[in-house]
């Protein structure tokens, strides 16, 4: 325990290390072997918040960036492993009880005595459920379960609106964005989410205008926005954000592979 204790402050230089990689291939392949090491490390400390989270992180950032493109049940698999560590970390913190089947109305009400050192846990429980609940859609008990996942996002927004680069504004653009209408959408309040979301970055993180591309144009049936956004996301220099360079690269690669199906949806 000692040790895992020490190697955390290696862990966050790791994860510093990592979103500044610019190699699609060598993230892929290093990717796997840390989320084994973090998980050897939970092992030694099960209750550990940062090592849940570097976990959760880890197995989201995984799987969107590289598996779900290419096989959605091991993408599925991974975002509810990352679920499974981010749940823990709140349980730590203080949310208690099963937090899948607590009634809605007890979950905002726990929710409402966080504080804002919970966001980071609120965040990536949310992203990791929301994805899970995407990758299986056709399964009405996970559809069920997107309201839970909307409050925990809801509470990081209002604690800290401006957390992992306005991350929760950038949940709430495509939240609003994927949906008709008549099915719960708001293209409105999906574009005001977006536009929050690329002024925390200065529009620098190309994930926002790459997802608003990819949900809220899309589902406008606006094909010049559509095209005008990926096109201006593939030809960002490639040191816009050397902070961000993996996730700006995993963008970049999303926008092309989303701009060769602009015929077929428009």
């Amino acid at each position: 325990q000692m040790v895992a204790r020490s190697s955390l402050s290696i862990l966050d230089s790791d994860n510093v290390a990592m979103n500044r990689e610019t190699d699609l291939e060598l993230a892929r392949a290093a990717i796997p072997a840390n989320l084994k090491l973090i998980e050897g490390l939970i092992l030694e400390l099960p209750d550990n918040a940062e090592l849940r989270l570097q976990a959760a992180q880890g197995f989201y950032g995984y799987a969107y960036g590289f598996i779900e493109d290419e096989d959605a049940a091991r993408a599925s698999g991974l975002y509810r492993r990352g679920l499974g560590h981010a749940l823990h970390a709140l349980t730590v913190i203080g949310l208690s009880g099963d937090i899948a089947a607590l009634p809605q109305k007890e979950l905002e009400h726990q929710l409402a005595a966080l504080d804002r050192a919970a966001v980071p846990a609120l965040f990536w429980s949310a992203t990791c459920w929301a994805k899970w609940i995407d990758m299986n859609r056709d399964d009405p008990a996970r559809i069920a379960e997107m309201g839970k996942a909307a409050a925990l996002m809801t509470r990081a927004l209002e604690l800290d609106e401006n957390y992992y680069h306005g991350g929760p504004h950038l949940f709430f653009g495509v939240y609003y964005g994927a949906k008709p209408p008549m099915f719960g959408g708001d293209f409105a309040r999906s574009a005001q989410h977006f536009d929050k979301a690329r002024a925390t970055s200065g529009g620098k993180l190309l994930l926002v205008d790459m997802l608003r591309a990819q949900y809220l144009a899309r589902q406008q049936l606006d094909r010049r926005q559509f095209h005008e956004r990926l096109t201006a996301v593939v030809n960002a220099p490639s040191d816009i954000f050397p902070e961000m360079a993996l996730a700006n690269a995993i963008a970049r690669q999303k926008a092309g592979q989303l701009l060769k199906k602009e015929e077929e949806w428009f």
